[in-house]
């Protein structure tokens, strides 16, 4: 069959602010493809299998950063060795950052999806493209954006309010920036006690640390981009172990945003492939791409498949990418660019 396989998540806060979201997007699809909700894990595994025998030239995901890495995981542990379709991100939940990193436009995920329709239709004379990048494996989880201690506690207060929001998340950075600068309690600064093992033999060291993160796409929200070393080496990812006071973090917030490094005396850091994480708690609490999670034991990141993220679905959009010739591949067209790894 080939065409667009959207799934959508009902329970993400954009979607469930609109409940006929799932119907303007079937309508918007029409006979481009198919439309499936997923409300629970089992139902996006039977999701996953039919899209596979239909073949999907494109997986669409209407939902945040939650949605992607849930839809991913699920869809990759039915395709098993098969690669995925392209991944198109139509937003559609509060926390977009890995949509932000490559660079998809901002719009309603109707909106995004009548764009990437307009682009696959006229594939043959002017192809979809797409960036490559690989997820990680966080336990049994895979996603772009790992963090624990701060990160986690972050996400934490994020949740604890029912707006969901950039503008909130500004205001729980904000303040907890203002609870450090005044020396309050803040739980946005809780800190991740342990020690991290690589497989070559090198270790981040036995002790407490303000966050332990990593990540295969540059940002981690709100436009910081701390993972600058993503695209480094192949099939790894940049992984940080910050070791600096919550206020000496507060005045390094500048060099994040700019993609700087924080320097030694603040934080360790290791480009790699594998990294096992020990928690002197003997719990690892930890957020992938926007979830919490809590893992009993020492924790296994590795780096897992590399998929294809879409981003044009706007005719003339462009995006900023650091390598353009060797990071933009084709669907449909000519060939891909040069050294392009498709």
């Amino acid at each position: 069959m080939g065409g667009i396989g959207v799934v959508i998540n009902p329970r993400s806060r954009q979607n469930l602010s609109d409940p006929r979201a799932a119907v303007r997007l079937a309508r918007t699809l029409g006979d481009h493809g198919v439309v499936r909700t997923a409300r629970t894990r089992e139902d996006l595994a039977r999701i996953a299998e039919d899209f596979r025998k239909l073949s999907i030239d494109v997986l669409g995901i209407s939902g945040g950063d939650g949605t992607n890495h849930v839809t991913i995981t699920g869809f990759l542990d039915v395709y098993e060795d098969e690669p995925l379709p392209p991944i198109a991100f139509l937003r559609g939940g509060t926390m977009n950052t890995v949509a932000n990193a490559i660079g998809v436009p901002r719009g309603r995920p109707d909106g995004l999806l009548a764009g990437l329709i307009a682009r696959y239709t006229d594939r043959g004379q002017d192809p979809l493209r797409w960036v490559e990048r690989h997820v990680m494996r966080i336990g049994s989880h895979y996603g772009f954006i790992f963090g624990t201690g701060c990160v986690h506690g972050f996400i934490a207060e994020y949740n604890r309010s029912e707006e969901r929001s950039a503008r909130w998340a500004a205001k729980v950075l904000a303040r907890a920036s203002a609870a450090v600068i005044l020396k309050t309690d803040t739980q946005v600064a809780a800190r991740w006690e342990g020690r991290v093992h690589f497989e070559d033999g090198a270790a981040f060291p036995d002790r407490d640390y303000l966050a332990v993160a990593a990540g295969t796409v540059d940002q981690i929200g709100l436009g910081f981009r701390p993972f600058y070393r993503y695209d480094e080496r192949p099939e790894s990812f940049h992984m940080l172990g910050i070791h600096t006071s919550a206020l000496g973090f507060v005045r390094k917030l500048g060099d994040v945003w700019r993609a700087r490094p924080m320097g030694e005396a603040h934080t360790f850091e290791k480009i790699a492939r594998h990294a096992v994480l020990e928690a002197r708690s003997g719990v690892v609490r930890y957020v992938c791409d926007g979830d919490v999670h809590e893992h009993v034991g020492p924790l296994t990141v590795r780096i897992g498949p590399r998929v294809k993220l879409l981003v044009e679905h706007k005719p003339g959009h462009r995006p900023t990418l650091r390598h353009p010739p060797h990071d933009v591949c084709n669907l449909g067209g000519s060939a891909p660019r040069a050294g392009a790894r498709c």
